[in-house]
């Protein structure tokens, strides 16, 4: 449930904010990791500062032992990627 709900809040911040022609989700289970993804072509900027959405799916991923990583340089692209324990 933790990786759906990243790849939805990301979408919807695709859909709201970013401005973005294109997006791709992925979806990798490796070694024991779920990582998951989702990359726009859009302006970029979002962050994990509190008061952002992203800062409450790291809460979340955090509460069960997993990270979030935001990579959005003004301009774009970004990609937020959820890793996960997973057996």
């Amino acid at each position: 449930t933790a990786a759906y709900f990243v790849i939805a809040e990301a979408l919807t911040n695709v859909a709201k904010h970013s401005h973005a022609r294109r997006c791709a989700i992925g979806v990798r289970h490796r070694e024991g990791t779920l990582r998951v993804w989702v990359t726009d072509d859009g302006a970029g900027g979002a962050a994990l500062g509190k008061g952002h959405g992203l800062r409450g799916l790291d809460d979340r991923l955090h509460a069960v032992g997993g990270r979030l990583r935001v990579s959005s340089p003004c301009g774009g692209p970004t990609t937020i990627t959820a890793e996960l324990p997973c057996c």
